[in-house]
């Protein structure tokens, strides 16, 4: 199913959301288990001064421990002109690193923000290592990732444009991300529109349980009786 792409105001909207709110919204519509749809603790916000991002999945897979082989890495040109034509915009990099482990150099630091900012790029995920960190944060790049590294090592595009895998989830490009303080989820575009409102329908059922359970007059039974009510 083909879905227009999110207007500014739209996409303004669902990044003021925080994470949590945002999957208990996806989750009254049934549409995947509970248990899919979004990162693992291992990649985390490494700028919390930075604010949350939300944008369209642009991939790439990385590694490090080695040099390329005969056939050599994939182009940074072309990878750069990937990013530069790809659309919708905002983009967010999703980049894999195949090491196993991850983190033996560091794809991302000073130099490489300023690239992909400057390719309509608001911020990175990757599972690998980061490096530069009073300069990217300076830049106002937000990044995901799972640890900071000193040494880009070897680090070289093995390819990009293709599905990968970080933090256990499988992005594809063009796939809806929002990523905040709590980590990152996939937001259903099919659905995406949907989202202000389920919070909003949420929010008014768990602020009530919340002003009864700082009222003067709690008990377990009043609770269990209002939580039935709402249910």
């Amino acid at each position: 199913m083909t879905v227009e792409p999110l207007t500014p105001d739209e996409l303004e909207t669902l990044r003021k959301i925080p994470t949590p709110a945002v999957s208990n919204a996806i989750e009254t519509f049934n549409i995947r288990p509970r248990t899919e749809g979004f990162m693992g603790p291992e990649v985390r916000q490494m700028f919390p001064s930075l604010p949350p991002i939300i944008g369209y999945a642009v991939t790439a897979r990385t590694v490090s421990a080695h040099e390329p082989g005969p056939k050599g890495p994939a182009s940074r040109p072309d990878y750069w002109r990937y990013l530069e034509a790809s659309k919708p915009k905002p983009l967010i990099a999703v980049v894999e690193d195949l090491d196993d482990p991850p983190a033996i150099g560091a794809f991302f630091g000073e130099v490489n923000s300023n690239i992909h900012k400057a390719l309509g790029c608001v911020g990175a995920i990757t599972n690998s290592g980061i490096r530069d960190m009073d300069e990217v944060e300076a830049l106002g790049f937000p990044i995901w990732a799972g640890s900071v590294i000193v040494s880009h090592a070897y680090v070289h595009l093995v390819d990009f444009g293709t599905p990968v895998r970080v933090g256990g989830l499988v992005v594809r490009p063009g796939d809806l991300l929002l990523a905040d303080r709590h980590g990152v989820i996939q937001i259903p575009l099919e659905i995406a529109r949907e989202i202000p409102e389920a919070v909003r329908k949420i929010e008014v059922r768990e602020k009530t349980i919340i002003q009864y359970c700082q009222s003067p007059d709690f008990s377990a039974d009043g609770l269990a009786d209002l939580v039935a009510r709402l249910s």
